[in-house]
């Protein structure tokens, strides 16, 4: 039995509040255990230089952490330097993102992605990854007149989960404190379909059998299909695929 109570393939409570602010087209409210995430979705009639002329567009991605999210305060970055972890959260939700995104579609256009943390509990990259797909999907709808029908311009759903292990006992969807403990610690990004777009595997001071890493998998898809029930059915007649 984990702290709170969960087993050890249990979610933590997920809740997803779409149109969560007035300003951006899509935007959702993120809520996996106490980590809580607000992911919007913009769109810009240009895209970069390297894209100029091609009829293709891009879909990019920005991360950070507020002062208040965490126990002791984070510093705000300054100046447009952004420290390393937000770099590297950022470019995987941008990656996981332009994954199922049909960009030759898309036109000169250029997709952003926003995700703040007002709460870190732990998974803050994968609660990104989950809302803000939800806010790329309302985005679109609401720029279907523009862009045409979601249906056309994304190809599948993603999702995002951690695991762990933890006293030799695999662990879904870790909280703050697992992932602070944790001898192994996994985050998987998958479409709806089931292929891989991320796996971020590491042994912290051990290592981990490919049969246990096989097992991480197995328990992180279980994780991947319940998230993906769950975006589906908040989403409802705007879910893009079928």
């Amino acid at each position: 039995m984990r702290a709170d109570g969960r087993k050890p393939d249990e979610l933590r409570p997920l809740a997803f509040r779409r149109r969560y602010t007035r300003q951006s087209p899509g935007s959702v409210l993120v809520r996996m255990g106490r980590t809580a995430v607000l992911c919007t979705c913009s769109i810009d009639l240009a895209v970069p230089t390297f894209l100029l002329g091609t009829g293709k567009g891009w879909l990019t991605a920005e991360y950070g952490m507020l002062p208040g999210s965490t126990a002791t305060r984070k510093a705000r970055d300054r100046g447009g330097k952004i420290d390393g972890r937000s770099v590297e959260i950022q470019r995987l939700i941008g990656r996981s993102l332009r994954a199922i995104v049909n960009l030759e579609k898309l036109g000169e256009r250029t997709l952003y992605i926003d995700c703040d943390v007002l709460e870190a509990d732990g998974g803050t990259r994968t609660a990104s990854i989950n809302g803000a797909y939800l806010a790329l999907v309302d985005a679109l709808h609401s720029n279907r007149v523009l862009l045409g029908q979601p249906a056309s311009l994304i190809r599948d759903s993603v999702a995002a989960v951690s695991v762990g292990l933890l006293n030799e006992v695999e662990l879904l969807d870790l909280d703050y404190r697992e992932d602070r403990d944790a001898e192994v610690d996994l985050n998987l990004v998958m479409t709806g379909a089931g292929q891989f777009i991320e796996v971020q595997g590491t042994g912290e001071e051990t290592t981990f059998s490919r049969s246990q890493l096989d097992r991480m998998l197995k328990l992180g898809k279980v994780g991947i299909d319940a998230i993906t029930r769950q975006q589906r059915q908040t989403l409802g007649s705007n879910w893009p695929l079928d």
